[in-house]
């Protein structure tokens, strides 16, 4: 009894996995029947409904790897490099084939190189060639990657030597700037000083009555000056003044005594002689 269950355990077990690996072959089937169709379809130039077929073959056999890379290298000549790039990396990942995995490191790094990115292409380049070191192709699209890498690192560093260029400068310029500030607040800084001690020898100038000392001590002689000059006799209007009146005294007495002169000259001259008489 126990052999009997034994033996129908095992024909279910037979005829499950016989059943499933029906089911496998026929979504395998199904899945090339798709991706045949596609490819015609992508030859006829029916990018839509190629692409559509190469998404029916991977709906019924996801790890079909034929139209993932197929559909990736239908990206590729669209233009589509982020979608192709995504598909030729799944179909690497899928496959076992190292043939599978040289076709598909290969694409993408001619992926890659479209989009500038030639470090990430030498590496795809590399694993293209582990798994077929013979492909002369695959090695010369290597050497140009590697080209193509070492200048990207040079315009890179350049741009970073310009980049630390422009903030050394821009540091040089700030600190000139805080500079120039700082001196000119030393300069206004010096100004009020300068201000605040004129103005305190100004108010050290000025009195008690907040007037400039220079001034009081000035005016002050002016109006002594002011008194000396009011104390003067002034000449009234139609009076002469005492030194006109010295002055005319001086004339007349010098005039009265050169008259008298004159007359005592004509005195003497007009006078006769005497002498004496004779009796």
């Amino acid at each position: 009894m126990r052999h009997l269950v034994l033996i129908l355990l095992t024909c279910m077990v037979s005829i499950s996995f016989a059943q499933e690996d029906k089911e496998q072959r026929l979504a395998l089937k199904k899945a090339n029947n798709y991706v045949f169709e596609a490819n015609s379809l992508i030859n006829e130039d029916d990018f839509v409904s190629g692409e559509m077929a190469y998404r029916q073959a991977i709906s019924k056999q996801p790890n079909t790897v034929a139209g993932i890379y197929n559909l990736g290298n239908a990206y590729y000549k669209k233009g589509n490099f982020e979608e192709a790039l995504y598909r030729h990396e799944q179909a690497a990942k899928a496959t076992t084939s190292k043939a599978e995995k040289h076709k598909a490191y290969h694409n993408i790094g001619n992926i890659l190189m479209q989009n500038k990115k030639c470090k990430e292409a030498v590496e795809a380049f590399k694993n293209a060639l582990r798994n077929d070191p013979t492909d002369d192709e695959t090695r010369y699209n290597l050497g140009l990657a590697k080209v193509c890498a070492e200048e990207q690192k040079d315009q890179e560093d350049e741009n970073k030597d310009d980049k630390n260029k422009d903030e050394n400068k821009e540091d040089q310029d700030k600190k000139e700037n805080e500079d120039k500030k700082d001196k000119e607040g030393d300069d206004k800084e010096d100004e009020k000083d300068k201000g605040d001690q004129e103005k305190k020898e100004g108010e050290d100038e000025k009195d008690d009555k907040g007037k400039p000392k220079d001034e009081k001590e000035d005016k002050g002689k002016g109006e002594d000056d002011k008194k000396k000059e009011q104390q003067k006799p002034k000449p009234q209007p139609g009076q002469m003044s005492p030194q006109q009146i010295k002055n005319l005294l001086e004339a007349m007495n010098n005039q009265e005594q050169k008259v008298q002169e004159k007359m005592n000259a004509v005195k003497e001259k007009g006078a006769k002689v005497k002498t004496e008489k004779d009796w």
